[in-house]
């Protein structure tokens, strides 16, 4: 099978020429091909960011091959994968960043090692697999090789430790999955978790010492600005967000901290 789109998530940011070098390869190796870019804004070396901005976006995109490097083990033993979907292929490396997005296009069908150094380039560099073995590994792939032909096939493909999420009358705690551009504080629960909870209303959300009196809502505007609210986000998870403000800020929290979001009944500031 064949690919028009390749998508590319990287933490490459754009004041280098990193992004435009691993294009570079693709418009060389497969001409004609479509990159959509996702973001080259994933904070240095955050796989859980990566992972958690691919997953939420690939449902949206056309069948492609989602190139994805985010990548603090590059030059070491890790692996790099291709991770097949009924909806596309994921290339990069098996450090956890692929595994959630191919849960969202429906689940990993199989997974090859990228250990076949004819669809790399000639020479690679310890420090830059992105240019040198998964652009063209993803070029190849547009063009329709068959995914075993790149290496042996992978059947225990790393996966990131699932963020723990729990409920009681009147109290949820969740991890912290991500936080975004705008500093809306992602979490690990969802809406049905907030129902179980029977919060609703006026709540408390409470990051180590500190302390936000909040209310639940459909959207950011449901309070006045400056105010926490929250809410189910687009990914279908809970967020604690301030109407135009920055949530993670006045939390002080980032990916993987705890919150606790409970009654304002349970105790008062």
């Amino acid at each position: 099978m064949s690919y028009r789109h390749v998508s590319f998530t990287t933490d490459y940011g754009t004041a280098d020429g990193f992004v435009a070098a691993c294009k570079g390869v693709l418009a060389v190796r497969a001409p004609g091909v479509t990159v959509i870019d996702v973001t080259h804004q994933v904070p240095p070396q955050d796989v859980r960011r990566g992972a958690a901005v691919l997953a939420q976006t690939v449902p949206w995109l056309p069948p492609s091959v989602h190139l994805a490097v985010v990548d603090p083990g590059v030059g070491t033993e890790r692996r790099g994968v291709a991770v097949l979907t009924g909806r596309g292929v994921l290339v990069g490396p098996d450090n956890g960043l692929l595994p959630p997005a191919a849960d969202a296009l429906g689940g990993v069908t199989a997974a090859y090692a990228l250990t076949e150094p004819a669809h790399h380039l000639p020479v690679v560099s310890a420090t830059f697999h992105g240019r040198d073995v998964f652009a063209p590994v993803a070029a190849a792939l547009c063009r329709g090789l068959d995914p075993a032909e790149l290496g042996p096939p992978v059947a225990d493909l790393v996966r990131l430790p699932v963020p723990a999420v729990r409920t009681g009358p009147g109290v949820l705690r969740a991890t912290v999955a991500t936080v975004d551009g705008f500093g809306n504080v992602q979490l690990a629960a969802t809406a049905a978790d907030l129902a179980a909870a029977g919060l609703s209303g006026a709540v408390r959300v409470v990051a180590g010492d500190t302390a936000l009196a909040a209310r639940t809502g459909r959207t950011f505007a449901d309070v006045p600005a400056g105010e926490p609210v929250v809410i189910a986000d687009s990914a279908g998870l809970l967020a604690v967000a301030v109407n135009r403000g920055d949530a993670a800020a006045l939390l002080g929290v980032r990916a993987g901290d705890g919150v606790k979001i409970e009654s304002i009944r349970l105790g008062s500031f």
